[in-house]
């Protein structure tokens, strides 16, 4: 793809004072400068609001399809296919893996190709899935092979997180980086529970042979050209926004950057695993006629898992400015082992409302500590830039290093959304049940648990006094 640029330039609104921003052909922008108070009080603020509006429609939408086959493959059995648990499992966690992966060449895709036509490009990629998955859940006959590589191919939205983030990041200065980011991330994650809450609707509403599915596709589509059209009228590329492949090899070689990493896989890998499979597991737990008769309105009830989960993450960035990050994350992991206990005790009972209240809990204690453990990494970038030696600290800003590591850290947290629903899938295989699997859950939050402590909150530690 190829931008054109043309060198008459068209002033935009006169400013008060600071630097005057031009534009040329193709909405790109030129001496943006969001640490200039003067630019930023005049246009900049209207300017980087209304791009975020549209960023967080579009990945909205990426969340959505994401999420889709979440909840679709729940009513796959129903509508005639023979896939067993652990292909529809595949079908579950395929997206997450695609989109984990994705997540790292869309982070540099901002600075290629413009932030407004990557919105555009990434927006009507998702066409691909949606129509891909109307066609494949209309007939019983196509081959698992086939629906795995359009399952796949949701991960594509999966993807539009990295790009979204990356192209705010350039918009807001540091004073209001952190607020703008924080409302990118949730609008971005209720896609999950808006796809989990709509898709049993379709199904209800068309319930004419495998209608009802199609429409869990086909929907979206309206949705998707009107998110590419906004991003198309009132999105902006930034001249000034450049790939950084040499702040992402640097944090690459900062030992915390694997350690938070694995921190956020606990983290944000378990909402977005357990936002996957929960409408399953509530299906393969109740849906022998357990208590309660299992129909799309009860399936429909999984929304309300990623709901608590992404409007619970803003709460735990503003605990860790108050608290610090880590002793936030320290009491989320708690939290996390304490309800993965008690659901591993009481599944036994088959009480569907007990069942549901502790995954909510689950849930809530995850997206404070998506909140917590990402407002860590930059803290710990620049405690560790300030205490490095003038051949490594100056040679690389914290800044650069840590805005690199936000991108690797979220690519590498959802594959948390690949390893929750496979790890419930070999205890399922194994033992016929999913108690094992939470028992592994158990050991894992506390694993985590002790990590944080030793790492960032033992008195001895470097970073314990800097309340991280």
């Amino acid at each position: 793809m190829t931008v054109e640029r043309i060198e008459s330039t068209t002033r935009l609104p006169e400013q008060q004072s600071g630097a005057i921003i031009t534009s040329s052909r193709g909405r790109w922008l030129h001496q943006w400068d969001a640490e200039d108070k003067g630019q930023w009080e005049s246009v900049g603020r209207t300017i980087a609001r209304r791009n975020l509006a549209w960023s967080i429609a579009c990945e909205f939408l990426g969340f959505v399809i994401w999420q889709l086959w979440s909840i679709v493959v729940v009513f796959l059995p129903g509508a005639g296919f023979t896939f067993s648990s652990g292909e529809l499992f595949w079908l579950i966690s395929i997206p997450s893996l695609v989109g984990a992966t994705l997540r790292i060449p869309y982070t540099f895709m901002v600075a290629r190709f413009g932030g407004r036509n990557w919105t555009i490009i990434s927006a009507l990629l998702l066409l691909i899935p949606t129509v891909g998955l109307a066609i494949c859940v209309s007939n019983p006959d196509t081959p698992f092979g086939a629906m795995l590589a359009v399952a796949a191919l949701a991960g594509l939205g999966g993807g539009n997180f990295a790009s979204s983030m990356a192209n705010i990041t350039y918009f807001f200065p540091a004073r209001e980086k952190g607020w703008a980011l924080g409302l990118n991330a949730a609008g971005g994650n209720l896609g999950a529970a808006v796809a989990q809450f709509t898709v049993p609707l379709a199904v209800m509403i068309l319930a004419v042979g495998n209608v009802g599915l199609s429409a869990a596709g086909l929907i979206w589509i309206p949705f998707i050209l009107i998110a590419a059209w906004g991003a198309w009228k009132y999105m902006d590329n930034l001249s000034s926004a450049k790939s950084d492949i040499a702040g992402s090899l640097a944090s690459l070689r900062e030992p915390h950057l694997w350690i938070l990493a694995l921190l956020y896989i606990g983290t944000f890998g378990s909402f977005i695993g357990f936002s996957a499979v929960f409408p399953k597991l509530i299906m393969d737990t109740f849906g022998a006629g357990v208590g309660i008769p299992i129909g799309p309105a009860i399936i429909s009830l999984a929304f309300l898992g990623a709901l608590i989960g992404s409007l619970a993450r803003p709460y735990g960035g503003k605990l860790a400015d108050r608290w610090g990050g880590a002793r936030i994350t320290l009491v989320s992991f708690g939290v996390l082992a304490l309800t993965a206990l008690a659901q591993l005790l009481t599944l036994p009972l088959g009480s569907f409302p007990l069942f549901l209240t502790l995954f909510l809990v689950l849930f809530a204690a995850a997206g404070v500590g998506n909140g917590s453990t990402y407002r860590m990494i930059p803290m710990v970038f620049a405690l560790r830039a300030s205490s490095s030696d003038a051949s490594d600290g100056g040679m690389m800003s914290a800044a650069r290093k840590g805005s690199a590591a936000l991108g690797i850290i979220s690519a590498i947290g959802a594959y948390g959304g690949f390893v929750v629903p496979q790890v419930l899938n070999a205890s399922r295989i194994a033992t016929g049940g999913y108690q094992g699997a939470f028992l592994g859950f158990v050991a894992a939050y506390l694993i985590l648990m002790a990590v944080t402590w030793l790492v960032y909150l033992r008195p001895s530690s470097a970073t314990a006094l800097s309340r991280i």
